[in-house]
């Protein structure tokens, strides 16, 4: 695959991930206007190294954004109830009080 379509791929995924972490938040969603400016404003780079420096950047941000991010939604005065998406609900490891013996 192409420098060109890997960045596009990039661009894609970014805007993807952002319509799923932000869903009904329409303020949120405006993310999309600084994900276009950061590739328009890279539109013109030629280095190779520094479009990879720039793409491992975009990566790490997006798995961030899927990884970590969860809703809230402010229900009372004091109060958040949140919102985890499919993605972030990891099988929970049991807690053990008595420590594994080293071999």
């Amino acid at each position: 695959m192409g420098q060109a379509a890997k960045v596009l791929q990039l661009f894609r995924t970014l805007h993807r991930t952002r319509q799923q972490v932000f869903k009904n938040d329409p303020r949120a969603l405006e993310a999309r206007i600084k994900i276009n400016e950061e590739f328009k404003s890279n539109k013109s780079e030629t280095s190779p190294k520094k479009i990879e420096e720039l793409m491992k950047i975009g990566s790490d941000v997006e798995l961030l954004l899927r990884t970590s991010v969860i809703q809230g939604i402010h229900t009372d005065h004091n109060t958040l109830k949140l919102v985890p998406r499919k993605d972030l609900l990891l099988e929970n490891v049991p807690y053990c009080d008595t420590p594994t013996q080293k071999l």
